[in-house]
């Protein structure tokens, strides 16, 4: 069986710089800027940011606008740095009924991510 080696999402966005600004935040770097595009890396994790202006802002979409969910190793420390960098935290650390300690981010356009780890 084939196996999924890395996590890339394509992420549809009004303002490309900003968005790449707000990644930034959260500790990805930028690692390419195809014309239109702005890819974003952290550990191995890429978000692919595309330059869509005509698109349904993530604002508008409510539940809709969440688009990923980040598995880390110290969801608190992880915590900790984005509240540290000024990320507006869309829902505060938690331990989760799920096994999951997580909290979720929202990026300046309405992008929803949640980020968490596994407590069993």
């Amino acid at each position: 069986m084939a196996t999924i080696l890395q996590n890339h999402y394509v992420l549809a966005v009004h303002n490309v710089k900003a968005t790449a600004e707000f990644f930034g935040k959260l500790g990805f770097t930028i690692s390419s800027e195809p014309p239109g595009w702005i890819f974003v890396e952290r550990d191995n994790c890429m978000i692919m940011l595309g330059d869509c202006r005509a698109s349904l802002p993530a604002e508008n979409l409510g539940d809709h606008s969440y688009f990923g969910y980040l598995l880390v190793n110290n969801a608190a420390e992880f915590y900790e740095e984005v509240r540290k960098n000024g990320v507006l935290i869309h829902h505060a650390l938690a331990d989760k009924p799920w096994g999951m300690r997580e909290f979720g981010v929202q990026s300046p356009e309405g992008h929803r991510i949640m980020i968490g780890e596994v407590i069993l």
